[in-house]
């Protein structure tokens, strides 16, 4: 239904005469960005809040579940879901123990990108500290990536996996000075000024066709804090910041009439008060233990921010499945009224990982937490994300403004996965997005030679 729904409002666009308006779309995620940064005067969010009165803005955007940054961001840049496109968690289950590798490189991901729609459009593409870029196919490409060993500087790896080779150094010549993991570190408002400075310097040199630039900074703070706090309202107003930065090189290159800049998310953010650890329950019935290294398991809760999904260790073990399913209805209501069990028919309908066999989605103010031992309801504090997308602090935020983009626009809600098809448009590229769908009213009638 939706897909004919899609084809319907295409055909009507392209009757309506919208056609490609931008030659340049600049996607910059804001980690762990909330509608009420633009919305509310009491951020300190000049840039944002100006995009907002000269462009497209949403009140709130669905996120994915579970509502995390990897999978996000490839929701992002894909249109589809994490069922369709293989990006699950940030960490791949690991049924042994967790070794600390996320989904870094791209040929993780089962569905095409924009960057290979561009690509194969014939555009130039790049990207700078966007997840699950590693490898990618990108012209000019720093991706997100670090190393397991410990003793390996922690940029080193972006370093020797930037594209084209010498492309990090260059940019140290010339735009940032030397960088370490200190500087680039998300501990740090500097992490997404210099970050900015990367992508600014290969805005003015190369005039990227698309480009995607995550800014990190705002979610560390935010975890530390929760949805408010100094540390917060400084990385806030630094991802501000950085944003101008970007749209003063857009201006400097000489390409602004020619671009449009798209500010969005991955998640938003709840405060927190109180953390379940679901294995602590199977450990306690003997179907999850571990001694030292050494995993002994029929099931576990893989945790993903503030959510934990069922893995069997036998898919077909319906004995285990059932007898976790006991432990769960056999627990005190003052227990059970913190989380909802999520069943497999709701999980498709959202597109989570089709190898779960269910979820916990916790209320809001509760996070889960992987541990097998302690008690398995503990205080929490500080801020999180993870839950099941259904609330609207979880919510993320997103704002599009400049070439072929109407002015003063207010959608109520959007799905992460309709960013996608909106770049594509702008851009005039053929893209399939999966689960996307374009709202035509963000388009500005299409213009004679709007991008030549």
């Amino acid at each position: 239904m939706k897909k004919l729904l899609f084809s319907i409002i295409l055909a009507a666009a392209s009757a309506h005469g919208f056609a490609q308006q931008a030659k340049h779309v600049i996607i910059i995620s804001i980690d762990g960005f909330r509608p009420d940064f633009y919305r509310e005067d009491k951020w300190a969010t000049p840039t944002l809040h100006k995009m907002v009165a000269e462009g497209v803005s949403a009140d709130g955007v669905r996120g994915v579940f579970p509502s995390v940054t990897y999978p996000s961001h490839t929701t992002i840049i894909t249109g589809a879901k994490p069922m369709k496109h293989g990006i699950y968690y940030n960490s791949p289950f690991e049924p042994d123990g967790a070794t600390g590798r996320w989904y870094w490189e791209t040929n993780l991901i089962k569905v095409p990108t924009l960057w290979d729609a561009a690509r194969n459009a014939g555009l130039k593409t790049a990207s700078v500290m966007w997840p699950v870029s590693v490898g990618a196919k990108i012209d000019y490409n720093i991706p997100e990536y670090w190393s397991l060993d410990k003793n390996v500087e922690r940029i080193a790896p972006q370093r020797e996996n930037a594209t084209p080779k010498g492309l990090f150094e260059e940019i140290e010549q010339n735009a940032t000075g030397k960088l370490d993991a200190q500087k680039l570190s998300s501990d740090f408002s500097s992490a997404d000024e210099n970050g900015s400075r990367m992508v600014a310097y290969i805005i003015k040199k190369h005039k990227p066709n698309l480009l995607t630039f995550h800014i990190f900074a705002v979610d560390h703070a935010e975890h530390a804090e929760g949805r408010d706090g100094e540390h917060v309202r400084k990385a806030v107003a630094g991802a501000d910041h950085a944003v101008n930065n970007i749209l003063e090189a857009i201006e400097q290159a000489g390409i602004k009439d020619s671009t449009a800049v798209i500010v969005t998310g991955d998640h938003g953010f709840v405060n927190i008060h109180t953390a379940i650890a679901p294995n602590v329950w199977l450990s306690q019935n003997n179907i999850y233990t571990k001694t030292g290294n050494k995993a002994t398991w029929k099931a576990q809760f893989h945790t993903s921010g503030a959510a934990a999904f069922l893995m069997l260790k036998d898919a077909k073990d319906q004995k285990t499945l059932a007898q976790v399913k006991s432990i769960l209805n056999a627990l005190p209501e003052s227990q059970k009224k913190l989380f909802r069990v999520v069943d497999r028919a709701e999980l498709d309908k959202v597109g989570t990982d089709p190898n779960v066999i269910l979820a916990l989605a916790p209320m809001e103010g509760v996070a889960m937490s992987g541990t097998l031992t302690g008690d398995a309801i503990r205080p929490a504090s500080g801020g999180t994300h993870g839950f099941f997308p259904d609330f609207q602090h979880i919510q993320t935020g997103f704002i599009v403004a400049g070439a072929g983009v109407k002015k003063g626009v207010i959608l109520p809600l959007i799905g992460l996965e309709d960013i996608a098809p909106v770049a594509a448009k702008l851009l005039g590229i053929n893209f399939n997005a999966p689960d996307g769908i374009l709202y035509p009213g963000i388009l500005a009638p299409a213009r004679k030679n709007a991008v030549e």
